[in-house]
């Protein structure tokens, strides 16, 4: 203090506030069992998360194992709200119902309009409000639960809740926000990776399960769920989960111009809580005949966000590709071996 200066009492400590409640980082590998889990898959998944509060997990698209989730608890929740993940969703519903081909022009502002790899690679919310619009609600509904929106995507996992589908359109936006945004809806990790399995296997969505011991594991056989008639579909989503990496929202994500991955970020604060941000990457990869999907979900503050899930995500492809992972040959199971087909689940 300069000499001959009184200190003004009126002066306080400045105090900075919050809005955000959920802490951006934590021990989120706290109380997971690791028992018929792939441990270096695993290990990949922690060292990618590092102190980020939240949740990775990891499948094989081709089987519909479980290959690791770092933060079962919070994996396992009733889910949170999609964010723009949503649109992949979307997406799928207006191709299916010929209303767009990856080639067709949307109006997304006055003197804009863009194609579909455009919108899916920028996270667009107008365009795909205006599919909402198109489709109308009873067909987002429908589309939503034959992608497995409000059910679970697992088979003999007993935490597992399912996420939510709303019965009428949200009060809030409606439909437009519905698919541009996720509102009214919940997604689970669960349930945003087995839709991505289905997209990056060609449309078989499997039953997710999560083997819990290594007598699970040797006996592990596929199930199916269902036939997603998706095929045709496919490569028209994909340049725009592709151009997400490469020049879009996700490009915290890429890492190798020979390991492409394909994805989809999410950014929002969760309605149900004004105190949570979150943080999504839905993604999958291709290396030669090896695929995996991986899906993050970042819960906390200002910190969180989809481009920085993007980068966990890509920490995971990149530290699994130093270990060579993707150059080994897969062993499948003795079930698997011994079964003369993939068996299916009513």
């Amino acid at each position: 203090m300069k000499a001959g200066v009184t200190p003004n009492p009126a002066r306080k400590k400045r105090i900075s506030y919050s809005r955000w409640t959920e802490p951006d980082y934590a021990d989120s590998a706290a109380g997971d069992i690791l028992a018929g889990e792939d441990l270096v898959v695993r290990q990949a998944a922690l060292a990618a998360l590092g102190l980020f509060n939240g949740t990775v997990v990891v499948v094989d698209p081709n089987t519909g194992r479980i290959l690791t989730i770092v933060n079962q608890k919070l994996a396992f929740q009733s889910g949170f709200q999609p964010c723009s993940t949503v649109k992949v969703f979307t997406a799928l519903a207006a191709l299916s119902e010929g209303l767009i081909v990856r080639t067709s022009l949307v109006r997304v502002s006055k003197r804009t309009s863009m194609n579909l790899t455009e919108a899916l690679a920028l996270s667009n919310n107008p365009y795909f409000a205006a599919l909402g619009q198109r489709l109308g609600f009873e067909r987002v509904r429908y589309y939503g639960r034959l992608f497995g929106l409000g059910e679970t995507a697992g088979l003999g996992i007993a935490e597992e809740q399912p996420g939510t589908l709303p019965e009428v359109p949200p009060a809030s936006g409606g439909v437009g926000m519905m698919t541009s945004f996720g509102e009214g809806i919940t997604l689970t990790p669960l349930e945003l990776a087995s839709l991505l399995s289905a997209i990056a296997n060609g449309g078989t969505m499997y039953y997710l399960q999560h083997p819990r011991s290594q007598a699970e594991l040797d006996h592990f056989v596929p199930r199916v769920k269902r036939n997603l008639d998706i095929q045709p579909f496919i490569p028209e989503v994909k340049p725009g989960l592709l151009g997400a990496t490469e020049f879009g929202t996700a490009r915290r994500a890429s890492y190798s111009a020979d390991e492409p991955i394909y994805g989809k970020t999410g950014t929002c604060t969760d309605r149900r809580s004004s105190g949570t941000h979150l943080g999504w990457f839905g993604s999958f990869n291709e290396i030669g005949g090896k695929k995996l999907v991986v899906v993050v979900l970042l819960t906390g503050g200002s910190a969180v966000n989809g481009p920085v899930a993007s980068g966990v995500a890509g920490a995971v492809y990149r530290n699994l590709s130093m270990n060579q992972f993707f150059a080994r040959e897969s062993t499948p199971s003795p079930a698997v071996l011994n079964a003369a087909r993939t068996c299916c689940v009513e």
